[in-house]
């Protein structure tokens, strides 16, 4: 097992909430009194937490869930209320853009600046100036004062010596955000040949794709309690009911009022379905998925071939009057990143006011192109009650689809390209 490099032991950080100047004034005057005029803000409450050399480790959570004041007790910008931290290596920090350079000294400036507060010798800011630089690929700017540089070439720079100035550990607060795909690209790249070397990276992003496609593991954090220690996928998938405001309190107290159904009894689709034991399964349950299946050539299967005409049905009953329901299904891969789907909003369809105890079945027909594989299918119905978006019923991961193939391309998806080459023969 690979050797601690973060330990953090019960920390904790609180602030006091006062309701005006005054309370902060008597609270200062009248410090022997035991009353508070103050009320206890935990940013942080009671965090453990242990990461591993090499490791990638992704800090997931909504705003103002804790993330960046952990990231910052980390880096000793802030001291803790409470609890013990123990860190074993040389930190490189991207918390906040342009942290560490002064906004009057040029690129080349800053990269001193940079290399001398992480304690490097003149000698070797030397060696890796060049290497910044190139990284950074911001052309005769790095000659320029920084307060003259877009957002974009901040960053550019910000991340080119963080990386550079060989830490042992990179922390990475969503500053690789403003960057361009291109650029985000290349820094992603460097991450995988920076673990590579035994370091280790953690970083904050709201964009899971990443989290999925580069993190071996993650945490969720939510109003300052770490809530799940995981692999990306499990924590992700908690993190998106936590957006749309479904909890384990929920989920397990709802009661779901039972609405009789005045119709013949339905052939149930998905028990000819090769359905996944463990699939994820939420939602306030005004309305029902209570059946789906996939259907290729006529068949329900979980196997098709690549370009097979298919259709993905789904059954939902509805338990109370829903306006605009939406419908949805999407396709991932086995990391769990989303690759395609789509729903009847974005096909401009329209329900108006579903009554209690209606069924609607929902068919979506097309051709499916990926790659040979296997992927994982989740379906949705969700909508808006008050402007406020609102999830009645998710399966995430129902069950699998197998894709074959006897050609792939390139990536996850192909373009059926067709390729015409002409050989032009003697001399030209």
């Amino acid at each position: 097992m690979q050797e601690k490099v973060i330990e953090l032991k019960n920390i904790s950080k609180v602030y006091k909430l006062y309701k005006n100047k005054r309370d902060r004034l008597k609270e200062s005057l009248f410090f022997f009194s035991k009353k508070k005029y103050h009320s206890d803000f935990y940013a942080l409450d009671n965090i453990n937490l242990e990461v591993r050399k090499g490791e990638i480790l992704g800090l997931v959570g909504t705003n103002g869930a804790g993330k960046s004041t952990l990231l910052k007790i980390i880096t000793g910008v802030l001291t803790p209320s409470s609890g013990k931290i123990n860190i074993n290596g040389k930190i490189s920090a991207l918390i906040e853009l342009g942290a560490g350079f002064n906004p009057e000294y040029t690129g080349i400036e800053n990269i001193e600046l940079y290399g001398t507060l992480m304690g490097l010798q003149k000698e070797e800011i030397e060696s890796k100036k060049k290497e910044i630089i190139d990284f950074a690929d911001i052309g005769e700017f790095v000659y320029q004062p920084v307060k003259n540089y877009s957002s974009g070439m901040f960053a550019r720079l910000a991340f080119s010596v963080a990386i550079n100035v060989d830490p042992e550990i990179l922390i990475v607060d969503e500053a690789l955000s403003v960057g361009d795909v291109f650029f985000q690209l290349k820094c992603y790249k460097k991450f995988t040949e920076f673990t590579e070397k035994g370091k280790t990276i953690l970083f904050v992003t709201h964009d899971m794709g990443s989290v999925l496609k580069y993190c071996n593991r993650a945490i969720l954090i939510e109003k300052g309690k770490k809530i799940e220690d995981s692999t990306p996928k499990i924590v992700i998938d908690k993190y998106k009911k936590i957006m749309v405001g479904i909890t384990e309190d929920v989920e397990k107290n709802k009661e779901v009022e039972t609405v009789q159904i005045n119709s013949k009894k339905l052939e149930t689709l998905k028990n000819n379905m090769e359905i996944n034991k463990n699939f994820t399964e939420y939602g306030e349950m005004d309305a029902e998925i209570i059946d789906f299946a996939f259907v290729n050539r006529g068949s329900i299967t979980n196997n098709m071939e690549k370009g097979d005409d298919v259709t993905i049905k789904m059954k939902v009953k509805f338990h109370k009057d829903v306006k605009e329901p939406i419908f949805a299904f999407t396709i991932k891969d086995r990391k769990g990143t989303e690759l395609v789907g789509t729903n009847t909003q974005l096909e401009k369809l329209s329900f108006g006011i579903v009554k209690a105890g209606e069924i609607i079945e929902v068919n979506f027909s097309q051709k499916i192109f990926l790659q040979s594989g296997e992927y994982l299918m989740s379906y949705g119905c969700t909508g808006f009650k008050n402007d406020k978006f609102i999830v009645y019923h998710r399966l995430y991961d129902v069950y699998r689809i197998v894709i074959l193939s006897d050609k792939d391309t390139i990536g996850f998806y192909d373009m059926r390209s067709i390729v015409s080459v002409d050989r032009i023969r003697g001399n030209v």
